[in-house]
């Protein structure tokens, strides 16, 4: 399993919001800067994680973006299913009439795959806004 480019910079860029906002909206091209990612492609994500009601904007001259929510809140789990990037480790869908090789089976290795997806979801879940932040990881 390898995280996309999306998962990838939504976590860096709500990451930098939450430690360097410090009550105030910030703007993309600071965080961009800071982060070294493409500010277009961060305003991107940004429309998305507002619309998923991660992020607030601010209009005008001291406007930007800050956490619709406190950074204790917010699961790093959360950021990637909302931007489309849930964590999948096998290659059947949950809703697949077919399952893994093409008949209404599974392969002989699914349990192992969806396993470790579980224990993957379950780490991203444990591990906050905040926690990242703070540098306290399990």
């Amino acid at each position: 399993m390898k995280l996309g480019t999306k998962g990838r910079y939504a976590v860096m860029a709500l990451v930098d919001l939450a430690y360097y906002s410090k009550g105030k909206p910030l703007a993309v091209t600071e965080i961009a800067q800071r982060q070294s990612l493409p500010a277009s492609y961060l305003e991107q994500l940004f429309a998305t994680l507002r619309h998923k009601g991660l992020i607030a904007s601010t209009r005008g001259h001291q406007g930007g973006y800050s956490l619709a929510r406190e950074a204790e809140t917010i699961r790093i789990s959360e950021i990637l299913e909302a931007i489309g990037e849930p964590i999948e480790t096998t290659r059947c869908s949950k809703t697949s009439d077919t399952g893994c090789v093409g008949t209404k089976g599974t392969c002989l290795t699914h349990a192992l795959w969806a396993g470790l997806g579980q224990q993957m979801h379950q780490y991203l879940n444990g591990i906050s806004l905040a926690d990242v932040c703070e540098r306290r990881l399990t």
